[in-house]
């Protein structure tokens, strides 16, 4: 099991994600942003955004992707 940040998944808060692989981390981090979007949270609104406007240019999104998932693998296991 591995622990990630908000914040290192690009969201906007210290919430603490622990997942075996980056797939559930990043399907835990999905789930986060659901629900701060229902709740309209600012600071998760604007990380939100800036997530959309990546995703206009797939080869940044990817990029940024494959980085995080580089992080997560290096991580030590909890």
């Amino acid at each position: 099991m591995k622990t990630m940040t908000c914040k290192q998944l690009g969201g906007a808060c210290d919430e603490i994600f622990r997942a075996n692989t980056f797939e559930e981390m990043a399907d835990l981090s999905r789930q986060h942003g659901m629900k701060m979007h229902q709740e309209q949270d600012a600071s998760h609104l604007k990380a939100m955004n800036a997530m959309q406007e990546m995703m206009q240019k797939p080869d940044e999104m990817n990029k940024w992707f494959e980085a995080r998932r580089a992080e997560f693998e290096a991580l030590p296991e909890d």
